[in-house]
């Protein structure tokens, strides 16, 4: 295809929205979009997608505006709408952290009185583990293509150059928050149903021995129940984040 001057004016403009709203997304699409991935292969990955994109969004590209300020607050807007929507698909896969931070509270593995100074203030060792796993789960079951696949039927959803809803926008976000800790808090549940029990079984033996340092006493043995419990629970923890991020992606704005 030879490139024109006026398919290049075309192309061009269609070509900086598409980017704009994708390399937005791509910078915290879970999975794609990790901290810990390159620059490099984030920047690829986001050209990549531009590129694919293009050909089926072009129909509905607006006209290009004969002002630069006007172009530069369309690709505001996307850059808006596409950091909204990387930061609403990676809600859920916070879950997984967060569901582990509530499990290490609850078996004695940290604290908030203490926190961890190489692992940060609110952050545990099972947050950690969990927090890098969550990735990788995505990868290998090949959840991460379903954000991308909504980020395609998004642009039909809010076509280039279209603000982004701001009382739509607004409730969806609301309800990512609190879907990423219903499910953490679900995944959890085990862990809190115990944790509930053995500590109303330690005050009984505090009233019953209230000489005995019942806290250093207990702590061992709640620190083994529980990473007996997890080592039972984990793979049902891990099959049920994932049966939830599923259903998450796919209800995703432009979801299929």
């Amino acid at each position: 295809m030879n490139l024109t001057q006026a398919a290049l004016s075309v192309w061009a403009p269609a070509f900086v929205l598409v980017l704009a709203r994708v390399g937005a997304a791509m910078a915290l699409l879970p999975g794609l979009g990790e901290a810990v991935a390159p620059a490099v292969v984030r920047i690829g990955l986001a050209l990549s997608i531009t590129i694919l994109l293009l050909p089926d969004i072009l129909p509905i590209m607006p006209s290009v505006p004969a002002a630069g300020l006007s172009m530069g607050l369309m690709v505001a807007g996307e850059v808006v709408t596409g950091l909204w929507f990387g930061w609403t698909a990676r809600m859920i896969a916070l879950a997984l952290p967060v569901c582990a931070q509530f499990i290490g509270y609850l078996i004695g593995l940290s604290s908030v009185l203490q926190p961890d100074s190489e692992l940060g203030a609110q952050s545990g060792a099972l947050g950690k583990l969990f927090e890098m796993a969550a990735p990788v789960l995505l990868l290998v079951s090949g959840l991460y293509r379903l954000p991308v696949i909504a980020l395609h039927g998004l642009f039909e959803l809010i076509p280039p150059g279209h603000m982004l809803p701001v009382s739509d926008s607004t409730e969806y976000v609301v309800r990512a928050v609190s879907t990423g800790f219903n499910l953490a808090l679900q995944l959890a549940s085990p862990f809190v149903v115990v944790g509930i029990v053995w500590q109303v079984a330690m005050g009984l033996v505090a009233r019953v021995a209230s000489r005995m340092q019942i806290y250093f006493m207990s702590m061992p043995g709640q620190i083994l129940a529980g990473l007996s419990l997890l080592v039972i629970t984990g793979s049902a923890i891990i099959l049920a984040w994932q049966d939830g991020a599923q259903a998450y992606f796919l209800a995703l704005p432009g979801g299929r």
